[in-house]
């Protein structure tokens, strides 16, 4: 579907489109195949718009024709970054934008593309507005999605400061690496493309309205900012829980040198009255037995008191 901008924003077909004035296109994938000549794009472009397994951490570029700009398109969503992500195709032309719909199973691209048609008015509507509304909308509540992780992540500050980490929590802590860096590379890809358009290599904008892309491109760069920042958080939080970790067990290890140190004599007692030397002075004494057992817990009960006054015991 076509959408051209004069008084009103009004459908138009193909053959319909004037290009003096500001046009946007919606289509599949299938539908651009058949129409891709009339606007004299090239066909290698085609072939990578059908090609539509893109891996997950791929950055597709900007490539400039001599009238059109080409680029294809991760679509992330913030609020959950998991989620199967979008793939569009965007051709930019004078006064022209097409967007394809390589993969939007849920129709959330084509919403966000829909609405940013009534951003503006049609009558003061220009490409680069256009292009600006469209790409703001692709990260509208990128801003709260990052602040939410931002208090997921004090949260887990707060479990390791109140000792309450789960065994899980290093997985829970890799798991919002992962997020973290998957959403950086989404932006940076973002990035390239708004340096990209701002260079206007093909002289295809305005320089008077090109401030938009301007715009678009330090947005974006804020929240690349604002994410590396949580990802120095997770990087702290790991060294915090780590710390935490190794203080538990110097403590256990501690109890445990504690307990041996108590209980060593009592070995040593046990020893030297298991030696069973004939003339050993004890040996036929009556009360012998009650005696080793008076020395042991006269030993341990001196070593407790000595260590308690020593602040083995925490």
């Amino acid at each position: 579907m076509f959408y051209q901008f004069q008084d009103d924003v009004t459908t138009v077909e193909i053959d319909e489109i004037n290009s003096h004035y500001v046009t946007a296109g919606y289509v599949t994938a299938a539908e651009f195949e058949k129409i891709y000549d009339r606007f004299g794009f090239s066909a290698s472009t085609v072939q990578s718009v059908k090609a539509n397994d893109v891996y997950l951490h791929s950055r597709f570029g900007v490539e400039v024709y001599d009238d059109y700009c080409f680029t294809k398109m991760n679509i992330k969503d913030a609020s959950d970054i998991t989620a199967q992500r979008d793939i569009i195709a965007v051709y930019i032309k004078k006064n022209l934008l097409i967007v394809v719909d390589v993969r939007d199973k849920d129709c959330s691209t084509r919403d966000k593309f829909l609405a940013s048609l009534g951003k503006y008015s049609p009558i003061n509507i220009t490409l680069e507005k256009l292009i600006y509304a469209f790409l703001d909308s692709l990260t509208g509540g990128d801003s709260n999605a990052i602040e939410d992780k931002g208090y997921e992540i004090t949260r887990l500050e707060e479990l390791v400061l109140h000792g309450n980490a789960g065994r899980d929590f290093s997985l829970q802590l890799l798991q919002m690496k992962k997020e973290l860096l998957s959403m950086r590379n989404y932006y940076e890809q973002l990035i390239d493309i708004g340096e990209a358009l701002e260079d206007n290599e093909n002289e295809i904008f305005d320089e008077n309205y090109l401030r938009y892309i301007s715009n678009f491109t330090k947005k974006i760069m804020r929240l690349r900012d604002d994410v590396e920042l949580l990802r120095g958080s997770v990087v702290h939080l790991q060294d915090a829980y780590q710390s935490f970790i190794d203080l538990k067990t110097n403590h256990t290890m501690q109890v445990f040198t504690v307990v041996s140190m108590i209980f060593f004599p009592l070995t040593l007692i046990v020893g030297w009255y298991g030696m069973n030397f004939r003339y050993m002075p004890e040996l036929q004494w009556r009360y012998g037995y009650l005696f080793v057992i008076a020395l042991s817990i006269t030993v341990v009960a001196a070593l407790a008191i000595i260590g308690k006054r020593k602040k083995w015991f925490k």
